[in-house]
């Protein structure tokens, strides 16, 4: 190494070999040095690579930075992304908000056909927030948190927030074409099978792998279906089951169209906030031109 060299202080000895092994594989070279006097760990590099080892160490610990958020599950291979309880308390909220009187949010947010026609086409998205009772609550409360955190630790939290919420406005889209008139519904479930159907489509990204993996594609979305039976044909009086299914379709379609998308694109964090503000933004509006509506200033 040349007298000349530059150095890069490490934390530890194993920071120093793993930044060893980086930058080797960038064709830099480098060697460790350890300062027994004062006990610490340093990188020495020729004065003229310094630039580019410093970029390059900086590009490592931004791909290997941890998210708090994301936990993988061992005994699924899947990550759960807990960002998803925000998703829910904001849905609790809104509903202790309506059942303790301080406000008519019901009446003001549900889906309803006429109201939708003649202009208040916001209730498209307030009336995935509401709920009829505390037992609707409770199950889209209990079935959302692991379908919209395994949805987002599948896409990241941005996809895997707004994909779903747009898949419920097409529920309530679908159910406002066939019953234009007559059609009234409230709940996030369509929003919750839209998170199944985007799990389902994650599925589909196995094609553009060959046609090897058609097998475990079909498979995936059939497993989806299944489970569209099982949480989305509830045998309750009120379910909408139009919702349930136009929900699941939308999400599998707009995921099936994201799933052929490069991961690290989905895992780029200001693709998360984008879709998360995206999403965020939808919601408030709404809300807002409904609450301005019900109390005009």
């Amino acid at each position: 190494m040349n007298p000349m060299a530059a150095i890069i202080p490490a934390g530890s000895q194993h920071q120093a070999m793993d930044w060893s092994l980086v930058l080797v594989s960038q064709g830099i070279d480098t060697v460790i040095d350890h300062d027994t006097e004062e006990g610490t760990w340093r990188l020495l590099v020729q004065d003229g690579e310094l630039p580019r080892a410093v970029d390059a160490l900086q590009r490592y610990r931004e791909e290997n930075r941890r998210d708090v958020w994301r936990q993988e599950l061992p005994w699924a291979g899947l990550v759960f992304d807990w960002r998803c309880v925000a998703v829910l308390f904001l849905l609790a909220a809104i509903y202790l908000i309506e059942v303790t009187g301080h406000g008519d949010l019901r009446a003001l947010g549900v889906m309803n056909g006429k109201a939708v026609k003649a202009g208040e086409w916001w209730r498209v998205f307030t009336a995935i927030t509401l709920h009829g009772d505390l037992a609707h609550l409770a199950a889209n409360l209990s079935t959302g948190f692991l379908l919209l955190g395994l949805g987002m630790g599948v896409f990241g939290p941005g996809m895997g927030l707004l994909i779903p919420l747009l898949a419920g406005v097409i529920g309530n889209l679908v159910g406002l074409t066939i019953y234009p008139e007559s059609y009234r519904g409230l709940g996030a479930s369509g929003m919750i099978m839209g998170s199944l159907g985007l799990l389902s489509a994650q599925s589909l990204a196995l094609l553009r792998h060959g046609l090897t993996h058609r097998q475990l594609a079909v498979r995936g979305v059939l497993s989806g279906c299944l489970l569209l039976v099982l949480f989305g044909f509830s045998p309750e009086k009120n379910a909408d089951v139009l919702a349930h299914v136009a929900g699941f379709i939308g999400g599998m379609v707009l995921g099936g169209a994201v799933a052929w998308l490069p991961t690290a694109w989905l895992r780029n964090p200001w693709v998360g906030r984008l879709g998360q503000g995206l999403a965020v933004a939808l919601v408030a509006v709404a809300w807002y031109l409904a609450l301005r509506k019900g109390h005009p200033l």
